[in-house]
């Protein structure tokens, strides 16, 4: 075996000849004896050096405690062709499957955002296209490989439409390439798909939706002006428009599959009412904000408030979803607030709602969740300081300790008294 340039000097041994020099201690033993034995560790290249056994013989006659190799260690190198199985076909197998999940899950998403379209300039978009915030996800959740599954997906959707082309191929790496964009802008600002800080929230909305979704809208308009089926002039409206649409994709479903994959749930049955209760009345208040005569779209606003309040991301991303799924039927209706106007009009003013509805719950949610962390490190911070004081001071803090436990016991007495024997207040879950 020879030591590599950056091996460490206690392999040096392991290359020298044998002691040869005059009788000394052990000089009866086998050569190297006289020296004490390391423990068993492996050495750079996978050789394992063993201990000398006692009294002194060499190890599987190997001669010396130096050059013991582990049948085992031979096996693991492949020598003889006794190695472990073969992991590639696993691995490709396993990565297959993972594209074609993905571009299931980027089809399910696309027929469903397909069922609502509005024709913007003689071009049809989707106000909100769900795929893109599917794509985003997938890509955090298994990496960058998965991106032929993105392609996948967005091809098996256009093939409903119109035979598949070289326009559609186009269209559909445009589609893959915005995510990825997404991606690793996202990466370089060290976001956390967990949301539960507020520059992460501020990375998603301005890194993630508005800036990497512009390469999928600048795609697709390219690929219709090529095609000609829009005019130059229309390149504009129909270019803010396809942008709009994926970017509210990206800020309304990443929040809601955050939730689904690491729910914060309520822990008591009065939580659970409140919840569903929230998600209901939303439903409704959006309902007749859009169909009054009167413009009360406004009124959806403290209730998102409330839902980031009382159960952060949890409650704050259905009711987002909630109220844009809502306005988007309106508006490809052009019902409510949205009869009246021009296409563009209708998009511009949708857009901008759903927008100010996704970034409302998003930064609160975050901003409430970042605060309840900064608390529980500072709670435990204190529990971890009062435990190095009863360590250091035993005799000191222990009567403090107990006069303090003492008047808390008090105190919680004399509030059950004037409560009449209550609960405890603020039992609900929340985010506090």
């Amino acid at each position: 075996m020879t030591r590599g340039p950056d091996a460490p000097r206690r392999w040096r041994h392991l290359a020298r000849p044998r002691d040869r020099g005059p009788a000394g201690p052990g000089a009866g033993g086998p050569p190297g004896a006289h020296e004490p034995a390391p423990p068993e560790e492996a050495a750079p290249s996978g050789v394992t050096v063993r201990s000398a056994p006692p009294g002194g013989a060499p190890p599987e006659g190997t001669g010396s405690w130096r050059a013991g190799l582990s049948l085992e260690q031979l096996r693991r190198t492949g020598a003889g062709g006794g190695g472990r199985p073969a992991e590639p076909p696993v691995r490709a197998l396993r990565l297959v499957t993972l594209i074609l999940a993905v571009g299931l899950a980027y089809y399910g998403a696309g027929r469903l955002g397909l069922l609502r379209q509005v024709v913007v300039e003689g071009a049809v978009v989707t106000p909100l296209w769900l795929p893109s915030g599917v794509a985003l996800a997938a890509l955090f959740a298994f990496g960058p490989r998965i991106a032929p599954g993105i392609t996948l997906g967005m091809l098996a959707v256009t093939s409903t439409i119109s035979p598949v082309s070289t326009f559609s191929v186009v269209m559909a790496v445009g589609n893959t390439l915005a995510p990825l964009l997404s991606w690793y802008l996202l990466r370089l600002a060290g976001f956390r798909p967990s949301l539960e800080r507020l520059r992460d929230g501020l990375a998603l909305v301005f890194l993630g939706a508005l800036g990497g979704m512009t390469v999928s809208a600048a795609v697709g308009t390219g690929t219709l002006l090529a095609t000609g089926e829009i005019p130059w002039t229309h390149v504009w409206p129909v270019w803010a428009a396809w942008w709009a649409g994926d970017a509210l994709g990206v800020l309304v479903v990443v929040p809601v599959l955050v939730v689904l994959i690491r729910p914060r749930l309520p822990r008591d049955v009065l939580g659970w009412v409140e919840l569903t209760g929230l998600f209901a009345v939303t439903a409704a208040f959006t309902l007749v904000a859009i169909y009054s005569p009167l413009d009360l779209l406004f009124l959806v606003f403290p209730l998102l408030v409330w839902a980031a309040l009382r159960f952060e991301l949890t409650g704050s991303a259905p009711a987002a979803l909630i109220v844009s799924v809502l306005a988007v039927t309106a508006a490809a209706r052009q019902e409510g607030p949205f009869a009246g106007r021009t296409m563009g009009e209708v998009m511009l003013n949708l857009q901008a709602f759903n927008v100010s509805v996704a970034l409302t719950g998003l930064l609160l949610s975050s901003l409430v969740t970042e605060r309840r962390h900064v608390r529980e490190r500072i709670e435990d911070a204190c529990r971890e300081l009062a435990e190095v004081v009863d360590t250091l001071a035993p005799s000191a803090s222990r009567p403090r300790t107990r006069e303090a436990e003492g008047s808390r016991e008090a105190g919680t007495r004399r509030e059950e008294g004037g409560r009449g024997g209550g609960g405890r207040p603020g039992a609900g879950w929340g985010a506090g």
